[in-house]
This record gives structure tokens, sequence and C-alpha cells, in this order.
């Protein structure tokens, strides 16, 4: 009687769900990256508004990153229907993160390119969000219809796997600029594992599939 109920329940959200446009997202994103800029010049990120500036933003990329990897198991343990977000969610966590290189590039390095390089070459931290920063303008720029097509489903649907070790070097980039013991890194980076554990099993499956 419950699990019925509960299951009447999913399937009228995903009704709704349908119905809902994915546009209002990104609308929210570019709201949400311009107010952060706005508080900064304001001085509500004293004592150090860039670094906070670079905080705000890599931390909300990391959470719609997540958001966006969570759909599939999401639908597949319950049932609630959220795919049609997911392409939305993903580029989200790439506007977020484009905002958080931005603000490293222009406001913290000052465009000293050759300083950059050296950071990136010598500060692990730095190495890992670079290299996250590189796997996810792939899969942003072939997050269209059109190039969907081109490739083909199946190679688009393995390049689109870097989403998970993408995911992971974001989160070690997070954790190790957090500094210290905190909750917050430690909630994302236990979620990222939770994910990955839960795709290993329907990765090994795929394997063995084309293996007979």
């Amino acid at each position: 009687m419950i699990s019925g109920a509960i299951l009447h329940m999913i399937k009228a959200i995903n009704h709704f769900i349908r119905r809902m446009p994915t546009w209002p997202i990104y609308l929210v994103v570019l709201a949400a990256i311009g107010w952060h800029f706005f508080l900064a010049l304001r001085g509500a990120y004293r004592p150090d508004p860039v670094r906070m500036l670079e905080l705000e933003y890599g931390g909300l990329s990391l959470q719609f990153l997540i958001a966006s990897l969570i759909v599939t198991p999401l639908k597949r343990f319950t049932g609630l229907n959220l795919m049609k977000f997911r392409r939305a969610l993903g580029l989200s966590a790439f506007l977020f993160a484009l905002a958080h290189l931005g603000v490293w590039v222009a406001l913290d390095m000052q465009f000293l390119f050759g300083q950059m390089l050296s950071d990136i070459l010598k500060r692990p931290y730095i190495t890992f969000g670079m290299a996250a920063f590189a796997l996810m303008l792939p899969l942003a720029i072939t997050s269209n219809d059109r190039l969907l097509r081109r490739l083909g489903g199946a190679r688009w649907r393995r390049l689109h796997r870097l989403a998970y070790p993408l995911a992971l070097l974001a989160v070690l980039h997070f954790v190790w600029v957090r500094k210290g013991v905190q909750i917050e890194p430690l909630v994302y980076l236990g979620l990222i594992a939770l994910l990955l554990a839960l795709r290993l099993p329907l990765s090994r499956r795929r394997v063995a599939q084309r293996a007979l």
C-alpha cells in the first residue's frame, strides 16, 4: 500500500517534471554569478574578496557537478526521472567553473601567465583544478544535440564518462583549497566516492557484455 502510494507520487512528479523547461536554470546560474561578484564589490567578502569569490564559484561548480551525476542513479534506484535537467546541471557546473577560473586568472594572478604556469606545475591542488577544467571543457562543448549526432551515441557516451574522473579531480582540488578538516569538502568527497561506487557494477556489466 505504501510502496504503491510512493510509486504513484513518483509518477505524478515525473509527469510534472516533463512539462518544466530547463532554461530557467541558466538564468539562475548567471544571476548567481553576477550576485556573488556584486557582493565582492560591495565588500561582503572581506578581508579577502578574491579568495572568497573563488571559493564561492568553485563550491557552486562542484555542487552542480555532483547534482548532474546524481540524476542517473536517482532514476535507477527511485524511478524519479530528472534526466532532462542533467545537461543543464552539467553546463551550469561549467559556467561556475569558468567564473572560478576567470577570477583566478584576472583578479588573483592578474594575467601573469608565466606565474600561472609555474603554479600549475608546482602546486598540486592547482594542477588538479586545471586538469578537472581541461576534462570539463570537451564535455561542455559537446553538450548539444548537433555534436551528439556527429559523434554518435556510443562515442558521445564514452566521452561523457570523463565526468567521473573530472569530479574526483574537482573534489580533491576543493578539499585541498579549503585546508584543514572541514565538513563541507568531506561531504562532497563522500558523495563522489559513493557515486563512483554505484557506477562500478554498471561498468563491469558493460565490459562483461562486450566480452560475450
